[in-house]
């Protein structure tokens, strides 16, 4: 791949280089070059090489040979799905892999050299990962770089992606209650992201990278798009325009529709300019719910949510909530079952005023949608520049 030049991936090197030296009795037989990532003169000094290593302690440098292990040689049988970054397996580590493992299963992704993404989103990955501990992000065990193989380890989901327990068609519907937990889990993420010393822009909020627990928590996966956020008298970053189309997430989890779906008649193709006019209407809004979830919910929590939703979608950026106030929002609705009275009053039906200081100023939607007349100002994708 060639040397590469920041410190952040000399970092990663020495990291590396220092895990593996500690255990090279045991592994002597299988050292791998490590040149291809990084020139060592790279960092200024070899001081400032050991303190940039320290930001990675809460991570593994595991060797091919490990990872070969504990995947059976990357079996088929072992995969757990495809993705634009490669294929990912389940594997496990326990003390039989390295001396001191917690036995725990794992999720091994496997960078595909010809894929979609390479070197530099793995790293990426790596460097945000490796640093930000969160309940609602998937937490990186460790990685792998070994001439050009590039891996990442993480914990093990074992309910999978949100999308699959959304649109496949086996799929049991999931509840009104557990749509909600795992929206409010989403937000908790995206929000501890956005109000971390230094901000992260995550640019792909999707469903098939929210993962999800043995008790559907949400964690947020895939940080390979995500961007250093603005940071002290910084007013913005700019961005190239990444990740999915048709991105809209808030909406989706409540009607059970996709972004935008090609085989639905042409105005409901994309679900925000079908949604949106009926999250502000009272007499619409229970149009565009799931109709698997019905008598599961109270109208007014319905309410609350879809209102939410509408302010998420603002054409107006300075309009949309922050996250801190998305989760607010929706911390209330965890309760709001089927027993509430559906008594709608004047007082409830009006939406709420999200007044506040927005933390990414003068930030702009990006359109991420098809079609030739949406304006950069649409709302299909929420992302600061």
């Amino acid at each position: 791949m060639g040397n590469c030049g920041t410190r952040e991936e000399s970092a990663v090197v020495v990291h590396a280089q220092v895990q593996q030296n500690q255990n090279a009795p045991s592994e002597r037989r299988h050292n791998r070059s490590f040149s291809d990532l990084s020139d060592p003169s790279t960092p200024r000094t070899i001081e400032d090489s050991r303190k940039n290593a320290l930001l990675y302690t809460n991570v593994i440098a595991f060797t091919l040979f490990e990872l070969e292990t504990i995947t059976k040689s990357f079996r088929n049988d072992y995969i757990l799905g495809e993705g634009g970054f490669g294929t990912v397996y389940k594997g496990y580590i326990d003390e039989n892999v390295r001396v001191g493992l917690k036995s725990i299963p794992v999720a091994v992704k496997v960078l595909n050299k010809e894929g979609l993404q390479g070197h530099r989103e793995w790293l990426t990955e790596v460097n945000f990962l490796g640093q930000l501990r969160h309940p609602n992000l998937v937490k990186l065990i460790g990685y792998c770089c070994e001439d050009d193989h590039r891996l990442l380890v993480y914990e093990f989901m074992f309910r999978g992606s949100l999308e699959n327990h959304l649109f496949r068609k086996a799929a049991v519907p999931l509840s009104w209650a557990t749509r909600m937990m795992i929206a409010l889990g989403a937000a908790k993420g995206l929000a501890f992201l956005h109000n971390a010393e230094r901000p992260v822009i995550y640019r792909d909020f999707k469903t098939s990278n929210i993962l999800l627990d043995s008790d559907y928590t949400a964690k947020l996966s895939d940080f390979g798009l995500a961007k250093a956020g603005p940071q002290g008298d910084e007013t913005h970053v700019s961005t190239r325009v990444m990740g999915t189309y048709g991105y809209a997430a808030p909406e989706y989890v409540m009607t059970g529709r996709r972004s935008v779906d090609k085989t639905r008649p042409a105005k409901e193709q994309s679900l925000v300019d079908w949604a949106r006019p009926k999250l502000n209407d009272k007499r619409k809004l229970l149009q565009i719910i799931d109709p698997r979830l019905e008598d599961q919910y109270s109208v007014r929590a319905a309410q609350k949510a879809c209102s939410l939703a509408y302010y998420c979608l603002s054409q107006n950026p300075k309009a949309r909530p922050l996250m801190s106030d998305v989760v607010e929002t929706l911390e209330p609705l965890q309760s709001s079952g089927a027993g509430e009275a559906p008594t709608i009053s004047p007082a409830s039906t009006r939406l709420p005023d999200y007044r506040m200081h927005r933390r990414f100023a003068g930030g702009s939607a990006v359109c991420r949608s098809h079609s030739p007349n949406c304006s950069t100002g649409s709302p299909v994708a929420c992302r600061v520049r």
